[in-house]
């Protein structure tokens, strides 16, 4: 059994969902998984294994930002799950993505400290997996969501100085987030398949979020899209 996530390979499903607020986690068993059963709580990390449409899927919440998530992200691994989507809110840089829109992470600049101890100083843009990318992206497409596939960037402080914005845009990220890249990286070393859908929830220097009920939508479509884009996955490619 795992330091973290207490649970044992048996309680967790191949592919994963990763929201960071256990709250949300919480919401999803409960509102789009049949039979979800809770297989951890230890330190808030709320873990819960259901089906989505027959499929066995499974819940694990990370926290917030890059070290915590890395922690989860290889307990998982460790148990037995193979393909891992994060599912979280994002704040955007640009105009044209607005709040509730969503996101399909194409790759992630990281200003976090985590990613660079696994890859070192040099330049990096940690990628998803391109069958989970592509999956995600084709269920957009086909249900007719509006979405961005872009670049974001993940970071560790959420009230950083306003160079790092300019940064960020300059090295063409349209939104940021906490954990995309951390995600991207372990998922690269270790030989699973993993990817990241958000909902925009606010600009960036805007203190003002969308109303919850408001920005749930943002989060239903976003869970909608990683959880049909599972089945196609499954679909396309059994997991053994």
């Amino acid at each position: 059994m795992p330091i973290h996530v207490k649970a044992e390979s048996s309680d967790v499903a191949p592919y994963v969902l990763l929201p960071g607020d256990p709250g949300r986690a919480t919401y999803i068993a409960q509102t789009f998984l049949e039979h979800p059963v809770l297989y951890t709580e230890y330190r808030g990390l709320l873990g819960y294994t259901g089906t989505y449409k027959g499929l066995r899927v499974s819940i694990q919440t990370t926290g917030m930002g890059c070290p915590t998530t890395a922690i989860v992200l290889e307990e998982m691994i460790q148990l037995g799950s193979k393909v891992f989507v994060r599912v979280g809110t994002c704040g955007s840089l640009k105009p044209e993505l607005e709040p509730t829109d969503l996101v399909i992470v194409q790759g992630s600049l990281p200003f976090d400290g985590t990613t660079k101890l696994y890859l070192g100083e040099g330049p990096a843009v940690p990628l998803p997996t391109w069958r989970v990318l592509k999956a995600s992206a084709d269920i957009a497409e086909f249900e007719g969501i509006k979405h961005h596939v872009c670049m974001i960037s993940s970071g560790d402080a959420y009230y950083g100085p306003p160079w790092v914005k300019e940064e960020r845009l300059k090295r063409g990220a349209k939104a940021v987030e906490m954990e995309a890249s951390a995600i991207f990286t372990i998922a690269m070393l270790r030989g699973v398949e993993a990817g990241c859908v958000c909902t925009v929830s606010n600009y960036v220097g805007d203190k003002a979020h969308q109303p919850e009920e408001v920005l749930q939508r943002g989060v239903d479509v976003m869970t909608h899209v990683a959880l049909e884009a599972f089945l196609k996955l499954e679909m396309e490619k059994p997991l053994a």
